[in-house]
């Protein structure tokens, strides 16, 4: 694995030893960032389910202002923090070391203010994917729960296998994209329009 593009373009990435995570494809990760392109520099990015951080440090050397990442694999959050270290990332950026369901909960109905003091741009999730309840546990909880972790005009995109089709909506989340690549696949969500002028107003 690699950064593809911005301040540490071609720097390699250590991957997890063993199986139980799955980092995304440098493939993938161009086709992500092809799209988020124009809106990336300065924004806040949160890379659920991290794994190696690859996602979220694309985001820092494209220029992403802040980046959380959130994982609770120990073997993840070693390469993590090794990639972090290596790299020399180290302002704008948290690690929380848990579960993503248990962070998210933290600040259901706009309750805890969480560790980075303001509201995400861009959320990335990539569960395991043979564990398919946590895509609809952790979008419910986005477009729930946890809405307040989102900014008004938010984008959360789902990594998921192609053939796994994800529901339209989670809550006030709605897609309105999907992206298809050899096995895998991006969904890409935002909270509905009836939802973004309740929270502006």
């Amino acid at each position: 694995m690699r950064i593809i593009a911005g301040s540490h373009r071609s720097r390699s990435l250590d991957a997890p030893a063993g199986l139980a995570t799955r980092p995304t494809s440098d493939r993938l990760r161009e086709t992500l960032f092809n799209v988020l392109a124009p809106r990336i520099h300065g924004a806040r990015f949160l890379d659920l389910y991290a794994g190696s951080g690859a996602v979220g440090m694309e985001a820092l050397s494209r220029g992403a202002a802040e980046v959380m990442f959130v994982e609770r694999a120990p073997a993840a959050l070693k390469a993590l923090r090794g990639n972090l270290d290596r790299l020399g990332f180290a302002a704008g950026l948290h690690v929380h070391a848990g579960t993503v369901g248990g962070w998210l909960k933290q600040f259901s109905n706009g309750g805890k203010a969480h560790e980075t003091r303001s509201t995400f741009d861009f959320v990335f999730l990539d569960p395991p994917y043979e564990a398919g309840d946590e895509y609809a546990a952790t979008l419910n909880l986005l477009g729930g729960r946890a809405a307040s972790l989102l900014g008004n005009e938010a984008w959360i995109v789902a990594e998921h296998r192609r053939k796994d089709c994800l529901s339209e909506s989670y809550g006030a989340l709605t897609r309105f994209r999907l992206l298809e690549q050899g096995d895998a696949a991006l969904s890409f969500f935002t909270r509905s329009a009836e939802e973004q002028l309740e929270t502006s107003g």
